[in-house]
C-alpha cells in the first residue's frame, strides 16, 4: 500500500465501527496492481495462501470490495488492488422468513454479516451447474456483488417452493 493507504484503512475501520458503509461506488482511484488475495468458493478469504482468521478483518475487506468489468478489487479513496474470486465473493449462510403468506419476504445473512432482504434490488438468480443438471442459486447483495446461497439455505428455499399455473404453464 502507499503511504496514504494505512490512513485510509484506519478511517474506513473507524467508519465501519460506527455502522457506516464506505461509499465505494464513488471511489475511482488508480490501479496499483494485483494482491495475492483470494476468496474461495466456500467464502474463505486467503492472503498469501493462508486463510484470514480474523472475521473483523474479513468484514473490513468485504466492505471495500468492488466489481468492475467482471474483475474484483479492494479500493480505498487513493488506491485499487485486484484480487481473485473463485465464484461469488459472499456466501448466504442463513435465511429467515418474515410475514408468512402473501406478504412474506426472505431475509438472508451472509458470511460477512450482511443482512439482505430479497426484493427487486436484491434478486435471486439461478445458474445451471455444470455437469450435474442442478442449479447454483445466487443473491445480489450490493454494487454488483453476489452471495452464493449455501446448500442448507438452498434446501430451505426448495422446501418452500410452490408450483403455480402461469401463462407459460406450471412454474416453480
Amino acid at each position: 500500500m502507499t503511504e496514504a493507504g494505512p490512513k485510509a484503512l484506519e478511517s474506513l475501520a473507524a467508519a465501519l465501527g460506527k455502522g457506516k458503509s464506505p461509499p465505494v461506488e464513488k471511489w475511482n482511484p488508480p490501479f496499483c496492481g494485483d494482491l495475492d488475495m483470494r476468496i474461495a468458493a466456500d467464502g474463505t478469504w486467503f492472503y498469501l495462501g493462508t486463510p484470514i482468521g480474523r472475521p473483523a478483518l474479513v468484514r473490513l475487506f468485504a466492505s471495500v470490495l468492488k466489481r468492475e468489468d467482471g474483475r474484483y478489487f479492494l479500493v480505498t479513496p487513493v488506491e485499487k488492488v485486484g484480487i481473485r474470486v473463485d465464484d461469488a465473493p459472499f456466501l448466504a449462510v442463513e435465511m429467515e422468513i418474515e410475514n408468512r403468506g402473501p406478504q412474506q419476504s426472505l431475509l438472508f445473512r451472509s458470511n460477512v454479516d450482511d443482512v439482505v432482504r430479497c426484493d427487486a434490488d436484491h434478486r435471486l438468480r439461478f445458474e445451471p451447474e455444470a455437469g450435474t443438471g442442478g442449479l447454483r442459486p445466487y443473491l445480489h447483495v450490493r454494487r454488483g456483488l453476489e452471495a452464493l446461497i449455501s446448500r442448507p439455505v438452498f434446501y430451505e428455499l426448495v422446501e418452500m417452493a410452490e408450483e403455480r399455473a402461469t401463462g407459460h404453464g406450471e412454474r416453480l
